[in-house]
C-alpha cells in the first residue's frame, strides 16, 4: 500500500479555530495540521515548563493531539478549541508528573533572549532562568500549572479554570500562592 503525503492547504492558515475544529472533526487532516501548527508551540511550551523535560513534553503534546484527533467528532464546542487542547495537555502532563518526579533542567527556549554587548548579562539571565526553573519545580503541580498558564501563556482566569477543571476563584488563590512562593524563592534576584 502506498501512502501519499499532501502538503497542507494554505487556505486553512487563515481559518478560525471553529472552522478548523469542524473540518478536522469530519476527518480533514489538513485542517488538523493547521490546528497543530497554530496551537502546538504553545502547548509544547506549557508542557516543557510543567515537566522540565523536552522529551516528556514532546510525548505529552503528541498524546494530547492524538486524544484530540480521536475526540474531535464528540467535541461539542462548549469551550474554545485552544482551552480544550490545553486541558488535554494539562491532564497528560499531570498524569506523567504523577508517575515521575520532576527535576529542574536548563531551558534552552530562552537562550536567544540574552542580548546586548555586556558579556556578564547573558550569564546573569541564564542564572536567573535556572533559578526560576528550580523555583517552579518546587511549586506544587497545580500552582505551577496556574502560574505558567497565566504568566507564560497569558490565559484569563476563566480559561485557566476551564483547563484545570476548577473555578476562577481557586485559580486566583493558586496564582497568589504561586507568586508569593516564587517571590520568596527568588528574593536574591530582586
Amino acid at each position: 500500500m502506498r501512502v501519499t503525503v499532501r502538503p497542507r492547504a494554505d487556505g486553512w492558515s487563515q481559518a478560525g479555530d471553529d472552522a478548523l475544529r469542524r473540518a478536522a472533526a469530519l476527518g480533514d487532516a489538513d485542517a488538523f495540521a493547521a490546528v497543530i501548527e497554530r496551537h502546538g508551540p504553545a502547548m509544547f511550551r506549557y508542557a516543557r515548563r510543567m515537566l522540565n523535560d523536552h522529551g516528556d513534553a514532546e510525548e505529552v503534546v503528541q498524546d494530547a493531539f492524538v486524544a484530540a484527533w480521536k475526540a474531535l467528532p464528540d467535541f461539542r464546542g462548549d469551550a474554545k478549541l485552544r482551552t480544550w487542547l490545553f486541558t488535554l495537555t494539562a491532564r497528560k502532563a499531570i498524569d506523567l508528573l504523577r508517575k515521575k518526579r520532576p527535576t529542574p533542567v536548563e531551558d534552552e527556549m530562552f537562550t536567544g533572549l540574552a542580548g546586548g554587548s555586556d558579556p556578564v548579562e547573558p550569564a546573569v539571565r541564564t542564572e536567573l532562568l535556572e533559578a526560576l526553573d528550580a523555583a517552579l519545580a518546587e511549586l506544587p503541580d497545580r500552582q505551577r500549572a496556574v502560574w505558567l498558564l497565566r504568566e507564560v501563556e497569558e490565559m484569563s482566569y476563566h480559561e485557566i479554570a476551564e483547563v484545570l477543571v476548577t473555578t476562577p476563584t481557586v485559580v486566583r488563590g493558586q496564582l497568589a500562592r504561586a507568586r508569593g512562593a516564587l517571590q520568596e524563592k527568588l528574593e536574591d534576584w530582586r
